[in-house]
């Protein structure tokens, strides 16, 4: 028998670690061969922690929200093959069903395999794709795989992956000048002048979006699946060193990685003349500072070389000159994941999975009013209510579905009647949206669309960098103007004006950044209106979120008087007698909601 426990960072966050030493102490005491061992997130974060028992013939039985008091159950069932109290806790099969009917590439080892064992990856054909690739494969042939497959990257934009390696393998290093600092630094790294015609891969794990964590839960649960995928990609353009740029953010995933890599060296699969050949690779780690910036590949490449993140002018770009001005090729996490299937499978494999404009498969980050929160792969094709209504079990507490936010801050507001929109880069474009790295914000009834374009204003007001003034000044203005209409001081001319703004920052930015800053706004304006002009004439917050717009009263024909209200105000805002009717003096009211929570017959009115 063996015990898996999931501790991606949301199972350790809901408790997995103490179950996981009760579950190590307890088999350890029954004295049976049952080794207890560490698995990534399989996605399903809202169901966390998740222990996996595998009995000896084969059959696997899953147990969810596991607390303290199952693990007697568990180790129950371990013993003796039984039914067990631990029974209550077992998978429903709605559950089950909206793990197994994903199709799953990029997570395919995500809370199945040991990511601190090598041995369980490599069960699983893990390393077997560069292999092929270094043994009957020219590195003009992977590429080519990869341009049958129409692999995009997944970081958000979707360009061809296979176009950026090809233009890394065609460009020509040059060396530098003998006088450049940067020649003499890099040929200082890498110990000798061989630098001077260095080409590097990088890969981009700076995941930034707020609800977006896909790239975190593949390097915690199946490092080397990345690591597969950048070795590929270096056989293909040239290279022999690569460069993980990694939020410091992500401790644990950076802890998987260091020993992920380390194995790796063990075994053969990263260091010099790997599978007898004249191909060497190895890679290292950068752990970023954790400025969203960085998510642009000119801005991570300043920050590799100890500069401040910001982005350069393109062209050149980085397949030409990139980090120490050569020829570098940077994708991210999500997109080296898929490339190891890819070469197994062959690339027409890949391509048959999702639409004419976008091929495979996605991940989505689940996040916001959605009941099973999380992470899910599914083909490229399938529409947004598949996604929310089917894997995602629909809104929160029965509530309806107003809107998704697809594409993070950089992204757009999709709303309930484009529900049935296809999840390919075309058509989310045409929303006013972005694919994106793979954020999905869900939003039900209760949510301010103004406030949330506020909120997503604010981040990127905040991660500009400065360089550009549209950028750096632009957001600034309208996250002013926003913060006055939530505020209740809208004025006649806002929308106008912010629309003026927003077209001027996206044509005056030099990055993606700043040119898709303005989207929330774009998109909740082009959707929502009516909101922003409630906010601006009549004063009101249809969703109840703005506090400034909001007003406590009370419904005399409902109040009967027990006072609980004028207990809960901190402010003495309620007066009245026992047993008659009370009132809110607006004044002192601070609109905290504190009476409404303590209100047992629902006599006070929010409006």
């Amino acid at each position: 028998m063996k015990i898996s426990v999931g501790r991606g960072s949301c199972g350790n966050a809901a408790g997995a670690g103490e179950i996981f030493e009760l579950l190590e102490n307890g088999v350890a005491a029954l004295g049976v061969d049952c080794p207890v061992s560490v698995v990534g997130c399989i996605g399903a974060c809202y169901l966390e922690p998740i222990v996996n028992v595998l009995s000896r013939n084969g059959e696997t039985r899953t147990f969810v929200k596991v607390t303290p008091d199952a693990v007697a159950g568990i180790l129950q069932y371990v013993a003796s093959s039984q039914q067990s109290a631990a029974a209550a806790f077992e998978i429903s099969p709605k559950d089950l069903e909206n793990i197994e009917t994903q199709q799953r590439i990029a997570l395919r080892n995500c809370g199945i395999i040991d990511p601190e064992n090598i041995d369980d990856y490599v069960a699983r054909e893990g390393y077997a794709a560069i292999e092929k690739c270094v043994k009957t494969m020219t590195p003009e042939q992977v590429i080519e795989e990869m341009k049958l497959s129409g692999l995009g990257g997944r970081g958000g934009a979707g360009f061809p992956t296979w176009f950026k390696w090809n233009a890394a393998r065609q460009a020509e290093p040059a060396p530098f000048p003998r006088s450049d600092s940067c020649e003499q630094t890099s040929a200082r790294h890498d110990g000798s002048h061989k630098a001077l015609n260095k080409k590097y891969i990088i890969c981009n794990a700076d995941e930034g979006d707020p609800g977006a964590f896909m790239d975190r839960a593949v390097i915690e649960g199946d490092p080397h699946a990345m690591i597969e995928g950048m070795l590929i990609a270096a056989y293909a353009i040239g290279s022999d060193e690569g460069i993980v740029y990694v939020r410091a953010e992500y401790p644990l995933a950076i802890v998987r990685l260091e020993k992920a890599l380390e194995q790796a060296r063990t075994m053969g699969f990263l260091g010099n003349n790997l599978f007898g050949s004249d191909f060497s690779f190895d890679i290292r780690i950068k752990a970023g500072a954790g400025a969203f910036v960085c998510g642009e590949e000119t801005a991570l490449i300043a920050s590799l070389e100890g500069e401040r993140g910001m982005p350069r002018l393109k062209p050149p770009f980085p397949a030409q000159k990139g980090y120490w001005q050569k020829p570098s090729n940077i994708n991210n996490v999500e997109t080296f994941a898929n490339v190891p299937w890819i070469i197994r499978n062959g690339g027409e494999a890949f391509a048959a999975i999702g639409t004419e404009n976008s091929k495979g498969t996605k991940v989505f980050a689940l996040t916001g009013k959605i009941a099973n929160g999380g992470l899910v792969e599914v083909p490229m094709g399938q529409t947004i209510r598949d996604v929310v209504y089917g894997v995602g079990g629909g809104i929160k507490d029965g509530k309806n579905f107003k809107a998704v936010q697809l594409g993070g801050p950089s992204g757009g507001c999709i709303p309930a009647e484009l529900i049935d929109t296809v999840i390919d880069y075309k058509a989310l474009a045409e929303t006013g949206a972005i694919m994106g790295s793979g954020g999905m914000v869900v939003m039900d009834e209760s949510t301010c669309m103004v406030d949330m374009a506020r909120f997503f204003l604010d981040f990127t007001c905040k991660e500009s960098c400065g360089k550009c003034t549209h950028c750096r000044i632009g957001t600034r203005r309208m996250l002013e103007i926003l913060e006055r209409i939530c505020g209740g001081d809208g004025r006649e001319g806002d929308i106008e004006l912010l629309s003026d703004l927003a077209e001027q920052i996206k044509e005056g930015s030099l990055c993606a950044l700043g040119q898709t800053a303005p989207n929330p706004v774009l998109t909740t304006l082009r959707y929502f209106r009516n909101e922003y002009e409630d906010h601006i004439l009549r004063k009101k917050c249809t969703a109840r979120q703005c506090k400034p717009l909001l007003t406590y009263t009370i419904i005399p024909e409902k109040c009967v008087g027990c006072t609980l209200c004028v207990r809960a105000c901190a402010f003495g805002a309620i007066s009245g007698e026992v047993r008659k009717p009370h009132m809110i003096e607006q004044e002192k009211c601070t609109k905290c909601g504190a009476c409404v929570a303590a209100c047992k017959f629902d006599a006070i009115e929010v409006v």
